[in-house]
Parts: structure tokens; C-alpha cells; sequence
């Protein structure tokens, strides 16, 4: 019974301490934003190092993307919205047109942190209200957080995919050993 009772005060003790602890931390969507995307970033980046070079042109069958073209499609997203969404041009040099034929790892990976850079600095570069302004997302008009917002599920959409065809050649991700 005394346990039962010092585990209730404990726990009602840590509810009311709680909840100003958090109220102390305000975060706005660029913030949760940027955590949600360099954590997905990071374990994608980690994933295409884990992939042997060798295993970049294979595909689980006959018309399905290859892992290299799911890296880089990807990356050619992390391009494409914030160009044709939010009026940011890509940098200098890349070709959206063609990035999704490489094929070669070092390539790949190097394309996967130039392009998720990218989108990291479009974020930041954000101001409350650029976030709030609308634009045309797909045929909607939506507030341009939903262009970021839809980078994030891009990304996690083929992460997805990146950890079943990982899995499939026998390469546990990283994060999970």
C-alpha cells in the first residue's frame, strides 16, 4: 500500500511539473519541421552509405525504380517543390532534367546532402509570414508550410520504400542494429 501511494504522488508530482516544462519551450512549425526532417535526412543519408555501390541498380523487378533512382528521385523532389512551389531556384549546376539517371554511389549520396541542404536552407529561410502566404501545391492554393510539409512525406514515403528494398539485399539500417 505504501508503494502504491509513493507511486501516486510520484507520478502526480511529475504531471504537475510537466506540463510548465514544456509550456517553456515554444516552437514553432519551422522548428518541429526542421527536427522531423533531419531526423528522417539523417537515417536516409545513413541508409544509401549502409547500400553497397553495387546494389544501386537494382530494383525489386521489371519496371520498378532502382535504389539509385529512389535516392535521387528524392533528391530531385527536394528540387522540384521548393522551385516550382515556393519560387526558390535550384543552385547553380544541378539538372533536375537528368539527376535521376546517376547511378554511381558516391554521386548519389553526395546528391542526397546537397539536396536535402538545400531544402534545410529554403526552411530556414523562412520567415512567419513566407510561411503563411499561399501558394499553388498540385493544383491547390495552400500555405507554403504545406510545401514543406510535403517534403517531409515525400521523403518518408521513400524511406519506406529505401528500408524494404535495404532489407531485401540483406542490409539491416543503421539506426537499428
Amino acid at each position: 500500500m505504501i508503494r502504491f501511494v509513493r507511486t501516486t504522488a510520484f507520478v502526480a508530482v511529475a504531471l504537475a511539473t510537466a506540463a510548465p516544462v514544456f509550456a517553456q519551450t515554444p516552437t514553432g512549425f519551422r522548428d518541429e519541421w526542421l527536427g522531423q526532417f533531419n531526423a528522417s535526412a539523417q537515417k536516409f543519408i545513413a541508409l544509401a552509405e549502409a547500400m553497397p555501390a553495387d546494389k544501386y541498380t537494382w530494383s525489386p523487378g521489371e519496371g520498378v525504380m532502382p535504389v539509385a533512382q529512389v535516392y535521387m528521385h528524392v533528391s530531385h523532389y527536394n528540387y522540384l517543390y521548393p522551385s516550382t512551389s515556393l519560387d526558390v531556384a535550384p543552385p547553380a549546376g544541378i539538372d533536375m532534367d537528368s539527376m535521376e539517371q546517376e547511378r554511381r554511389k558516391e554521386a548519389v549520396v553526395a546528391a542526397l546532402r546537397a539536396s536535402m541542404a538545400h531544402a534545410r536552407s529554403v526552411a530556414e529561410g523562412m520567415s512567419e509570414e513566407d510561411l503563411a502566404r499561399s501558394v499553388r501545391l498540385y493544383g491547390r492554393d495552400v500555405p507554403s508550410w504545406s510545401v514543406l510539409l510535403q517534403l517531409v512525406a515525400h521523403m518518408n514515403e521513400h524511406l519506406g520504400q529505401s528500408i524494404a528494398y535495404a532489407r531485401m539485399n540483406g542490409i539491416v539500417p543503421p539506426w537499428s542494429r
